[in-house]
């Protein structure tokens, strides 16, 4: 079957054939009718086996017809990572180069003024990532009224990353009547609620069975040593079958730290990770695909949407904590037809990690084969003895409890060394399991030294000489007595103060009349100034 089978436009036959492809893949076989004929479809299927234009490419044919209108796109496309957005708008670019439809790529990193004035002039096809689509729909920015078509790519993706209530949201604002596509690698069973939630009868189309990898990658496994796992990779990079090869580590510091190794080992090798800015990502993917660098350390956030043609090898520095982003990262590889080699780097502490992968995958990763996958195992070997010294290795004879080899056991001592003897023996015990078999044979026995309690009364141990007396010191002399202090004069007595002049009577105001004692106490306890009005009498 070929794409003119498919009921696709004659244009964009002409530019599906320009960009070289004549037959489809087999999700692009099986979805491509049923979304022309405006079916909701969920596709399974392995990263790399050519989903994005499995709905770009009806996508296209559908949006032909009809125009845009300001701030309401009429189709969105919900994308996790600005990578696998900018993928995407590529695709849209490449594909529909003979049809007249707008575009807009709203991700993080970039300026959002320019995003604004092309959603202003109204879109066709909306491509972006949860977060800066909800930070610009609660701004009054964009409608979504208008979609009357909805697609949601690696949802397990979305899901791993935390953006499902976002689509959840998203799903919510967009009108009942449309067309919904799901695409995801595996069906984890909150991307199956999320299906059953908002998809309408859709018809499921199964690749192969979830979470398998592709068929043309060799998966390969190499056990290594953690303190070397620097040095292997840089002595299998260096190796002249590795062409390209993108580099996952499940941290960024070990990103920037990995890169940094392999760039002074004389390697062309860059990084790229989420702690980048949107341009420097750019800058570097475009360096990793003309050809500048060849070798590309990576974080997960490159798992996918990297669409890079020809690359021979992905190395896995560190197994993935996550079974699924296994598949995501070794399908960097293998892509289009092509045939890929997959090796993981694992050590003693990843078995749990490997035994995951395994468990997701169903099937059993070989190792390596060949020097380098031996070269771990040999230098955890023990390092062969000498041809003189390993006959005596081997007729050594274990110890027992009957004591050495096949010597006769020793009647017990009636009474046990004493502890000061103690380290003088440990000492002769080591020398004797130092020295080889037959020379501890030749050797005479020594002398055993004879106790405290056995050792003749004439050999007694010499007093030692009493000690000297110490001499005298010398007596200090007495201190002088100090001189007496003079005594101070007394103080002369203080002058008596002066009695002051006893306080006279108020003197009274100028306006208050002058008070007039009575003898005869008329006033009654009156002590304010006397009426003028009470000096009258009446009548006389």
């Amino acid at each position: 079957m070929t794409f003119a089978d498919l009921g696709l436009s004659d244009e964009l036959l002409r530019a599906v054939t320009e960009s070289g492809y004549s037959d489809p893949t087999p999700i692009q076989e099986q979805a491509i009718p049923s979304v022309l004929m405006m079916r909701d479809l969920i596709g399974i299927a392995q990263t790399g086996t050519g989903k994005t234009a499995s709905f770009v490419l009806p996508m296209i044919d559908i949006l032909a017809q009809g125009r845009s209108r300001a701030r309401m796109p009429r189709s969105l496309i919900l994308e996790p990572t600005r990578e696998l957005a900018a993928q995407v708008a590529e695709n849209f670019e490449k594909y529909g180069k003979y049809h007249k439809l707008s575009m807009a790529l709203l991700i993080g990193g970039v300026s959002m003024g320019d995003q604004q004035k092309a959603l202003e002039k109204g879109v066709d096809v909306l491509i972006a990532t949860p977060g800066r689509l909800m930070d610009l729909f609660g701004r009054g920015k964009i409608l979504l009224n208008g979609c009357g078509l909805l697609v949601i790519d690696e949802a397990d993706r979305m899901l791993d990353m935390g953006f499902i209530p976002d689509i959840e949201e998203i799903c919510s604002k967009l009108p009942a009547q449309r067309q919904t596509l799901l695409f995801s690698a595996t069906m984890p069973a909150p991307i199956k609620k999320l299906a059953d939630k908002f998809l309408s009868n859709p018809k499921t189309i199964q690749v192969a069975r979830p979470a398998t990898a592709n068929i043309s990658i060799d998966q390969r496994v190499l056990k290594v040593d953690a303190r070397k796992k620097k040095q292997v990779l840089t002595d299998r990079l260096s190796g002249g079958d590795v062409r390209t090869a993108i580099i996952f580590c499940n941290k960024k510091t070990t990103v920037r730290e990995l890169a940094t190794s392999l760039k002074r080992s004389g390697l062309n090798a860059g990084e790229i990770h989420g702690d980048m800015e949107q341009s420097e990502r750019i800058r570097e993917l475009d360096r990793f695909k003309d050809g500048s660098i060849n070798i590309l350390v990576a974080s997960d956030v490159a798992a996918r949407g990297l669409d890079v043609k020809d690359v021979s090898h992905v190395f896995n520095y560190d197994v993935p904590w996550h079974p699924d982003d296994y598949i995501h990262r070794i399908g960097r590889t293998g892509r289009a037809g092509r045939t890929g080699i997959a090796i993981t780097l694992a050590t003693s502490a990843d078995a749990e990690a490997l035994d995951a992968i395994e468990k997701l995958t169903g099937m059993k990763i070989q190792p390596v084969d060949g020097p380098a996958a031996a070269a771990p195992a040999a230098a955890a070997a023990p390092a062969p003895a000498d041809d003189a010294e390993a006959p005596a290795a081997e007729e050594k004879p274990k110890r027992g409890r009957g004591g050495r080899g096949g010597r006769a056991a020793k009647p017990p001592r009636e009474n046990a060394a004493p502890v000061e003897d103690a380290p003088i023996a440990e000492a002769a015990v080591a020398e004797e399991q130092a020295a080889p078999a037959e020379a501890r044979e030749e050797r005479p026995r020594r002398a055993r030294r004879p106790r405290r309690e056995e050792r003749p009364a004439g050999e007694e141990r010499a007093e030692r000489p009493a000690r000297e007396p110490r001499a005298e010191r010398e007596e200090r002399p007495a201190r002088e007595p100090r001189a007496q202090r003079e005594e101070r004069p007394a103080r002369e007595p203080r002058a008596e103060r002066e009695e002051r002049p006893a306080r006279e009577e108020r003197r009274p105001r100028r306006d208050e009349p002058r008070r007039e004692a009575s003898s005869e106490g008329s006033e009654e306890g009156w002590n304010g100034p006397v009426p003028g009005f009470l000096n009258f009498g009446f009548g006389g």
